[in-house]
């Protein structure tokens, strides 16, 4: 019996410290973001004009394509150098209409291409454009892009001088979330953009691999789309990724250049949110796969198969695995060894403090502008249960001090009680996240929807996300377009 309770105490310690990965990689990639500012491409790079035709996916978007149009018409970028490719997926509502019609206002810059039997997705779509594109040699490199992203001025110049150098193969841009007036949701979001993107990006440049081309902003050259046999991959949910992966693969380099600045309208209620993430998380599941044998695999690819990579990206994909394991293993050792499990228990959330101090810091660093818009979400980012299960773990003399004026004894029932919430916390957190979702869908509770997000965290609902594509990738679901509303929000 003791040996078994040995056992389980040793697994059960085990699954907590692994629960620390993704804390550890957070803290490994931001220390990295340093160095991003002396270890960049551009002294590598000179100006470079190659001819651009950018493909911009349309299926029912209306309410941004003509101000998309207009915005890319005044790119600081040669216009005898530039070419608009509208691919019209089987649209039922005026995007064929604006669509032709900006083609009359710049005529032999836009095109407008219409699928007529469309609904196949967004790679289906791009193909299609991709077809017409090479049919001749003039397009060098393409641009692809969201019908709603609004590029700024000099971003497809600084994204473009990269090409100087014949080893890269594409080039991904900054995406920022632009909505004029944001709510809570898309302030969220845009946080997380700062550290998903603004951060980790700029790491991964020192590193040596780029794991994800965003999909709204990628700059391929004509040579790279060709090597990787001049198509978007088809059968995935993440052909930007995808297309990242055997870019890097096939011999020529993905990077970020952080000072093109594009924006976007991301998804302004959980609902949407969780369908758009939902759908990227499946990707990756699907990535993670069909990539086996490229995982720790240097021979393969140094920088793609490094363990740098496979520890960032496997930390990222199990985390609900490892929060769900961690919880349910200290609510077990609770049980078996009090004083080891707190020991661990506060291991842990010390750790996820101080990186919870650095990623906000460096935040504000690399990115002051959107840091400064979202600064309550960023704060609350990991939720107010985790804040306050932080503060705990770094003073605990506070909460010591409330169960002496309580006169609770141990082993009380409410003090267990709280003791086992606190420590099933990092996996209940998710659950609680997801319910905000549920709330808002409600017409009853959904005003509820906001304050239960901020208690348990976007952190924990990102988490959540992951989880459900695991059930979804299950399941089966099918892989459609099933994009987000666009609105026309960006300013």
């Amino acid at each position: 019996m003791v040996l078994l309770t040995n056992i389980v105490g040793l697994i059960a310690t085990i699954l907590v410290v692994l629960a620390t990965m993704p804390v550890i990689a957070g803290l490994y990639q931001f220390m990295m973001v340093g160095l991003s500012f002396f270890v960049s491409h551009l002294e590598q790079t000179a100006p470079c004009l190659p001819r651009v035709s950018i493909l911009i996916p349309a299926w029912n978007e209306d309410a941004v394509i003509a101000t998309t149009i207009d915005r890319l018409m005044k790119l600081n970028y040669p216009a005898d150098r530039l070419r608009v490719y509208v691919i019209d997926d089987a649209s039922s509502d005026q995007t064929p209409y604006l669509s032709i019609e900006k083609s009359k206002e710049y005529p032999g810059q836009v095109i407008h291409i219409r699928r007529v039997a469309g609904g196949e997705g967004k790679a289906h779509t791009l193909n299609y454009g991709l077809d017409v594109l090479w049919a001749n040699d003039w397009t060098e490199a393409v641009l692809i892009m969201d019908a709603d992203v609004i590029y700024t001025e000099d971003s497809l110049l600084k994204m473009a001088r990269h090409f100087s150098d014949p080893s890269i193969g594409a080039v991904t841009a900054y995406i920022k979330e632009g909505s004029n007036a944001p709510n809570y949701v898309q302030r969220f979001i845009t946080f997380e953009y700062i550290t998903a993107t603004g951060a980790s990006r700029r790491a991964q440049n020192v590193m040596g691999f780029l794991a994800c081309l965003s999909g709204g902003a990628q700059l391929h050259s004509r040579e790279n789309l060709m090597a990787i046999g001049g198509q978007i991959f088809s059968a995935t949910l993440a052909e930007d990724t995808f297309t990242t992966f055997w870019t890097q693969l096939r011999g020529r380099r993905a990077i970020f250049e952080p000072n093109a600045l594009v924006y976007a309208e991301e998804p302004d209620d959980l609902v949407g949110l969780w369908k758009q993430r939902v759908r990227w998380a499946r990707g990756n599941v699907q990535i993670t796969g069909t990539f086996a044998d490229l995982w720790a695999n240097p021979d393969m690819h140094q920088g793609m198969g490094s363990l740098s990579m496979s520890f960032l990206w496997f930390s990222i994909f199990l985390m609900p695995v490892f929060q769900i394991s961690a919880a349910v293993s200290l609510v077990g050792l609770f049980f078996l060894d009090p004083a080891w499990a707190w020991s661990l228990f506060r291991l842990f959330w010390l750790l996820a403090g101080i990186v919870y101090l650095v990623v906000t810091f460096v935040s504000y660093v690399v990115d002051f502008e959107s840091a400064r818009k979202s600064w309550l979400e960023g704060l609350l980012f990991p939720g107010v249960v985790s804040l306050l299960v932080m503060f705990h773990a770094f003073f605990p003399q506070p909460g010591q001090w409330l169960v002496l004026q309580l006169q609770l004894p141990d082993g009380h029932w409410l003090l267990t009680c709280i003791t086992l919430f606190v420590y099933a916390w990092l996996g209940l957190s998710m659950a609680v996240a997801y319910s905000s979702k549920v709330l808002q869908q409600s017409p009853r509770w959904s005003k509820l929807a906001p304050p239960v997000l901020y208690f348990a965290g976007y952190g924990a609902f990102l988490c959540a996300v992951t989880f459900g594509s695991y059930v979804k990738e299950f399941q089966g679901a099918a892989m459609t377009w099933d994009k987000t509303v666009k609105t026309g929000k960006v300013g």
